[in-house]
């Protein structure tokens, strides 16, 4: 089997494993006063201060949450009372699914901020939603410029950076910052909600008073552990990039790729062969022994029409997402499966 659908669920990184490993044989519960939940305490704190510190948060600011879809409706629901949500009409499900008026993207993908700043023009202030990088196509939305707008005009940044945590460095200037264990080669089960300081979002969960009181119920332990032990190798992202670059150096004719014009994820592409759909595609490339997507992971295995390139204007397309521990072998084995299947379904 050839697993090309990282940017579903990524490889799990051996260090996160280990780390998880060891943290579920600690036995405590962190809020337990004992010398038992004292311990698992200390590797929560622990998990919570290089999470933070790793992408720019202060530890008291991070909230520990079950995964990104928990730290996007935590911030969105949580901070914008009095606020008109505005969301880009590439969003994830998880923000989407919020009451919110859509921002439209241009041909290649990114925002479009002169429709974004007219509407932030509107009143009352807005909260904005932002994904630093799309699940689908890859492409970086610019996040610093967005931050600018929003800042002028008094509005909330949340960014959903699910897809980019791990694998592109994050501008600065937002207000909210959600990102996911599993994306990054951790456990499934943990994620965070980073915060600019004084933000204090109303819990979606009251509980007991865990997390300062912003979100109830035992911490998820082991993931968080794992997921704060899943760190990139120094050099991942230029060989990721060079790995997809040969990949689309290599497609045949007629293959459209969506968003190649615009700053992308560097293990990320979304091809598009007009006139044949991506189901099709996709079970025909499974049945040959490679799994990529059609569209987010996060829709119950449902396939259709993807909103996000429809947004751009292109017909359904599939994902190619290269995991960390691809090599040139996978990109070659791909690519000759690929135009099989084009061959195959083009009769």
């Amino acid at each position: 089997m050839l697993y090309l659908d990282a940017n579903a669920t990524e490889v799990p990184r051996p260090a996160a494993l280990a780390a998880a490993a060891a943290a579920m044989a600690c036995l405590g519960n962190p809020s337990s006063v004992h010398a038992a939940g004292r311990a698992a305490r200390r590797l929560r704190e622990d998990a919570r201060e290089a999470i933070a510190r790793r992408f720019g948060a202060a530890a008291a600011d991070t909230v520990l949450t079950a995964g990104g879809t928990e730290a996007n409706t935590l911030a969105l629901r949580g901070l914008s009372a009095g606020r008109r949500i505005l969301a880009g009409a590439t969003e994830h499900a998880a923000v989407r699914a919020i009451p919110h008026e859509p921002v439209p993207v241009l041909p290649d993908g990114t925002l479009d901020l002169k429709a974004l700043e007219a509407m932030l023009s509107g009143a009352p202030p807005a909260m904005v939603a932002a994904m630093a990088a799309n699940n689908e196509t890859g492409v970086l939305h610019p996040i610093a410029a967005i931050a600018l707008l929003c800042r002028a005009h008094g509005a909330l940044l949340h960014v959903d950076a699910v897809q980019a945590a791990g694998r592109v460095a994050i501008p600065e200037g937002w207000d909210s910052l959600a990102i996911s264990g599993h994306k990054l080669g951790g456990p499934m089960g943990a994620g965070a909600l980073l915060l600019r300081p004084g933000l204090h979002p109303e819990p979606l969960t009251p509980g007991g008073g865990q997390e300062r009181g912003r979100r109830g119920g035992t911490e998820p332990l082991p993931a968080l552990v794992g997921m704060a032990a899943a760190v990139p190798e120094p050099d991942e992202a230029l060989r990721l990039g060079a790995l997809r670059d040969a990949i689309e150096s290599g497609l045949p004719e007629g293959v459209i790729i969506a968003g190649r014009d615009a700053p992308r994820l560097p293990n990320t592409t979304c091809l598009v062969l007009p006139g044949l759909s991506a189901e099709r595609q996709v079970m025909v490339l499974d049945q040959m022994g490679v799994c990529v997507s059609a569209g987010a992971a996060c829709s119950s295995g449902k396939l259709g029409q993807s909103h996000v390139l429809a947004a751009m204007g292109l017909e359904a397309g599939i994902r190619v997402s290269l995991p960390w521990n691809a090599t040139e072998d996978c990109a070659a084995r791909f690519l000759d499966a690929y135009r099989g299947m084009v061959v195959r379904l083009r009769r």
